[in-house]
């Protein structure tokens, strides 16, 4: 048996998982706060609770991490989890638990997930690009997770798309994810309705300021102009990135997942149609795939199972 574990910015949700089928045998869960002696105690906990459970022996564990985390087991930076920074989370856990070890980013172990068992089975070339909080992504080349010299490739959501723009909360101006991520959907939302445009936000939320991306996603929903004016912009904004992972990697295929992926296909169909108009040479290249992931909240923690039996 394996055992795959997403940590994110809160929590930490791990699998115990049968690799003769991927099927899911057992599920634990706990928080991800505190600093990194605490965090590797608390999946420790969590690991053994699932090998209390297991049928059979537990082989390996693989984890998922929000964050530049990779081959050395070591949280080297993340916004996410601020307070494990720098602390070895792998080795630690290795010594704790008496398992092999596999560390990357959790972007990226959903990456392999969909690679494996979800929208990229047949694909050798894709982009997964994660639409949540922020952005994030993995690429699978030539039919190979693309690690990187460190692991940690898959950080799309920090190109600069813009120079100019507002300084974000790595430091830096532009990223792609302010202008395309879920907390950047939520801004548009506000500044449609601070220009009337959108009243229906305010009439959802109760105030300018209290409007976030499911108050668009749902008005939206309910056939509003004025929110589907905001999430048009936002799909073309998220294309904008989109095209800029094609035109480097030659890709043929876009697999769109996150918390927003569940707005489903008006989500794909709109990045869809903006990335036709942002692509140079649109008209001589294959047409991209753009598809919704199929594993949903589970692709990291699967895929960071995968990770763990997966040749580097």
């Amino acid at each position: 048996m394996l055992i795959g574990i997403d940590i994110g910015g809160t929590k930490a949700s791990a699998l115990l998982v049968d690799p003769t089928t991927w099927a899911i045998v057992g599920r634990e869960r706990t928080t991800s706060e505190g600093d990194g002696p605490t965090l590797v105690d608390n999946l420790a906990r969590m690991v053994d609770g699932l090998r209390e459970r297991s049928p059979t022996p537990v082989r390996a564990v693989g984890l998922g991490i929000a964050g530049l985390a990779g081959r050395s087991g070591t949280l080297a930076w993340s916004p996410n989890l601020p307070g494990a920074v720098g602390h070895p989370v792998g080795p630690d856990l290795e010594r704790a638990v008496g398992l092999p070890v596999a560390v990357g980013n959790d972007a990226t172990t959903a990456t392999l997930a969909e690679a494996r068992l979800g929208a990229g089975r047949d694909c050798d070339d894709f982009a997964m690009v994660t639409l949540g909080t922020g952005i994030g992504g993995g690429f699978v080349l030539g039919g190979l997770l693309h690690r990187g010299a460190n692991g940690f490739s898959g950080e799309p959501g920090h190109m600069v798309v813009s120079a100019d723009g507002p300084v974000h909360l790595t430091g830096h101006r532009g990223p792609w994810e302010y202008y395309a991520s879920g907390n950047a959907l939520g801004r548009l939302g506000r500044e449609a309705a601070s220009a009337g445009t959108f009243p229906a936000g305010i009439q959802l939320a109760g105030s300018v300021e209290a409007i976030t991306g499911h108050d668009v996603v749902a008005a939206r929903a309910g056939d509003d102009p004025g929110a589907q004016a905001v999430f048009t912009g936002w799909c073309t904004e998220v294309a904008r990135g989109v095209a800029n992972l094609v035109v480097l990697l030659d890709l043929s295929r876009v697999v769109l997942g996150g918390g927003l992926a569940d707005v489903g296909e008006p989500l794909r169909a709109g990045v869809a149609a903006a990335l036709v108009g942002l692509l140079p040479g649109a008209d001589a290249r294959p047409v991209v795939d753009v598809v919704l992931a199929q594993l949903g909240a589970d692709a990291g923690a699967l895929g960071a199972a995968l990770l763990a039996v997966e040749p580097d």
